[in-house]
């Protein structure tokens, strides 16, 4: 995109030459001032020093710039040496958006279809200017400012910008333990409620947890949790959920088990705001539900998800009905949001089961031998798949993305593991034989060591044999 056309400002008058020796003179220079014209209107430079007379310094570059979802254009721009820029900037994108300078100096939230015209500078280094609504600075709202006729670099170019990043995030020793308060995410799953129509309020907002011992990062949350709250139903059951944004940012919602139009209930609402989503549940499965605002995958990164059953027909009655949801964490800073560049990069620094590195190691999940145990298991990602397995003990049932994969029968049947890709649910049912401990993993055992880690205790066994409290 090239800038604005405004036209360099006149210079000053120069006193008339009358010898006519100096004629080629003049008509050299001439020339020449035409030639600058030319150059200085190409790069929409207007050169406005206080005395009036041509130069860099000082110089005022003017250009149209546009938001969008998720881009700036243009994405880079140039300045001479110790001038500024005038940026009328307008939001052509859905949902609002700001520009500023380092972060800091530029314009107001603008609404989509609003414009502002700031002035930013003198600028003696290159330089950025990017969106500060968390993540989409991340996802490629920012603009380079190239400064001519230097070669110094500012601290916000590209390069510094990712050293901070590459070193600048929280750290997990995975051998820690929890504090003696600490309360581990409840993984029992109720019945489902009486009732064919289900009235539920969803509150979304940004809140700091503990995902890890002593590690605390800024998640993104459903009724204050990650993974938000697992609900229930039947087919046929209708769901009004009613959306209440508490945070600071724009957050939506999308239930996978919902046949709705995306531009309607699944829209991004600003803080303040709610929305109602109803639906009907026509298929049975483990649906995820997660936050849908670009970038979805910041926002789902950040904990945004959780799971909804919709009960199979006929589902038989078991002694335990527990759920498990698989993620990744992308580490920000301590107590700061997810590293969006991981996230795009795959480059988690665990995988965890509801949210918290080995929480279910440091307090297992307790039943009986000989109890018969349903396990909900949803893989909500983003990125990573899921090979559910449960050490020392064999599923006779699997039911998976609404269909049963194995059911008890004279075959006698039996499966190690439940495999899931990002979105994708079900369960499995299964017995311990004996007392003892039972390690809850996903057999890419490379993520084992990086947070997937829980154990069942069946019995009256010492759960602290295997670091469990």
């Amino acid at each position: 995109m090239q800038p604005n056309d405004r036209g360099p400002q006149p210079a000053a008058t120069r006193p008339q030459q009358s010898a006519a020796r100096d004629g080629w003179v003049l008509l050299t220079a001439c020339f020449a001032a035409i030639c600058l014209l030319g150059t200085l209107v190409a790069v929409g430079v207007a050169v406005r020093d206080e005395d009036g007379t041509a130069g860099a310094s000082g110089a005022v570059s003017e250009y149209d710039v546009e938001l969008g979802d998720l881009y700036v254009k243009p994405s880079s721009i140039e300045v001479p040496a110790g001038g500024t820029v005038v940026l009328t900037v307008t939001n052509a994108g859905a949902m609002p958006h700001d520009l500023k300078l380092d972060g800091t100096d530029g314009t107001e939230l603008l609404d989509p279809g609003a414009s502002e015209e700031i002035t930013i500078g003198p600028f003696e280094a290159d330089a950025q200017a990017w969106c500060t609504v968390p993540g989409h600075k991340e996802a490629g709202m920012l603009m380079d400012i190239v400064v001519t006729g230097t070669t110094l670099t500012a601290s916000g170019g590209h390069e510094a910008a990712a050293a901070e990043t590459a070193g600048g995030g929280a750290e997990i020793d995975f051998a820690a333990e929890p504090v003696d308060d600490w309360e581990p995410y409840d993984p029992t799953l109720q019945p489902a409620p009486g009732g064919t129509v289900h009235d539920i309020t969803l509150r979304a907002d940004e809140v700091v947890l503990e995902v890890a011992p002593g590690v605390t990062q800024e998640m993104w949350v459903f009724e204050g949790q990650a993974p938000g709250p697992t609900l229930r139903g039947k087919v046929g059951d209708i769901f009004n959920v009613t959306l209440v944004n508490e945070g600071e940012i724009g957050h939506s919602i999308d239930f996978h088990a919902s046949k709705v139009a995306w531009n309607d209930e699944m829209r991004t609402i600003e803080p303040g705001e709610s929305l109602v989503y109803q639906w009907e549940a026509k298929h049975a499965g483990m649906f995820m539900y997660h936050c849908g605002t670009a970038p979805a995958l910041h926002h789902i990164g950040n904990g945004m998800f959780g799971a909804l059953v919709v009960d199979p027909p006929d589902l038989p009655p078991v002694d335990h009905e527990v759920f498990f949801v698989q993620s990744e964490l992308y580490l920000g800073g301590e107590g700061q949001p997810g590293d969006l560049t991981k996230m795009q990069n795959d480059d988690w620094d665990a995988v965890v089961f509801n949210g918290y590195v080995n929480q279910y190691k440091h307090s297992p999940v307790r039943v009986e031998p000989g109890e018969r145990v349903r396990a909900w298991v949803l893989d909500a990602g983003p990125s990573e798949n899921s090979s559910f397995h449960i050490v020392g003990t064999i599923f006779d049932t699997v039911y998976k993305e609404g269909a049963y994969q194995l059911r008890p029968d004279d075959t006698r049947g039996g499966a190690q593991a439940m495999d899931l890709q990002p979105a994708q649910g079900g369960f499995v049912e299964f017995t311990f034989d004996e007392a003892g401990l039972y390690p809850i993993v996903t057999h890419k055992f490379s993520n084992v060591g990086k947070g997937a880690l829980g154990l069942f205790q069946a019995g009256e066994v010492d759960p602290s044999i295997a670091g469990g409290h």
